[in-house]
């Protein structure tokens, strides 16, 4: 008869590995189902991460897998989960495999993926000398010009943030128009504006040559882009479950989805207060532990019938 564990975690990035490690230490039976694809496998390492501020991600996740070789009621499924029905007490996860898991909780942590603008050489040099992030991979650009490839209403603020950090900033609108409410506010903060549309991307003198119609190319150390993301695993969608504006699964505080025994966390969650996910490698662990954490609370109540504070 197939056991079923008290959580299945859905997931192996830093969100679903601390999600399992809390688990482990407070011993409950858990199914960590994950693959070998994530969200920041184009970084050669992740910053803005305390005691581990320029560590490849992989190393991180081979670290977090050794952890967990210490908790025998952790076990890892190399598998990608395409379905997940049943309800609280009684989840039915299948995988690509054909393998069937029973939890009496989900965790979902199955990341977030990226869609780049249709620059040609923008994906090469993606997670190098283009990001997204200027907390994660700004400081590396220190002293060096910088570019943001858009033309919408965040445009200022990220050339804002990018202040102390670039020697000049270069908006480029690849051939869109500004707001302008927008071209107002760059102007005041002295912002540099090409509107050109942008012909490639490649390797430069400083880090990267962003070609443009017509134009000589400009030379930067990196180019900031804001990718559109989407759902990592396609069975997610079919869960209906509350989202926010932007696509991400809307969470409260202890990382509870709007359906019941499924919790969520890392990148594809949005708590309260918040305009977006925080998507980072610290704040996706952080996640993990709070979620792990109220799905133990949440186990422990319901075995004793007890009322879990408000």
């Amino acid at each position: 008869m197939t056991p079923t564990y008290d959580v299945a975690v859905i997931g192996a990035g830093s969100a679903g590995l601390q999600a399992a490690l809390t688990l482990g230490r407070m011993r409950r039976t858990v199914a960590l189902l994950g693959t070998d694809r994530y969200r920041n496998d184009p970084a050669a390492a992740m910053h803005n991460f305390l005691g581990h501020d320029g560590t490849p991600p992989a190393a991180l996740r081979t670290a977090a897998r050794n952890d967990l070789d210490r908790y025998p009621t952790v076990e890892t499924v190399e598998s990608e989960v395409v379905d997940v029905a049943g309800s609280t007490g009684a989840f039915v996860v299948r995988t690509s495999t054909g393998a069937v898991v029973r939890a009496r909780r989900v965790l979902l942590a199955t990341g977030v993926a990226d869609t780049l603008p249709e620059v040609p050489g923008l994906a090469d040099l993606w997670g190098d000398v283009v990001a997204h992030c200027p907390y994660c991979h700004g400081f590396e650009l220190a002293d060096q010009p910088v570019g943001i490839l858009g033309s919408d209403a965040s445009v200022p603020l990220r050339a804002a943030m990018l202040e102390r950090i670039a020697s000049r900033t270069v908006v480029l609108t690849d051939g869109s128009d500004l707001d302008p409410s927008v071209r107002s506010d760059l102007d005041r903060m002295g912002v540099e504006v090409r509107t050109q549309p942008v012909a490639g991307v490649v390797r430069g003198r400083l880090g990267i040559d962003v070609e443009l119609d017509g134009t000589p190319s400009v030379e930067l150390g990196g180019l900031f882009v804001g990718p559109r993301w989407e759902q990592a695993a396609p069975f997610v969608h079919r869960l209906e479950l509350d989202r926010s504006e932007q696509g991400a699964i809307l969470v409260d505080a202890f990382g509870r989805t709007s359906r019941a025994g499924i919790f969520a966390a890392g990148d594809i969650a949005q708590a309260p207060g918040l305009p977006m996910p925080l998507a980072s490698v610290l704040t996706a662990a952080a996640a993990g532990l709070v979620a792990a954490a109220a799905c133990d609370r949440e186990l422990a109540a319901s075995d004793h019938g007890l009322l879990l504070p408000a």
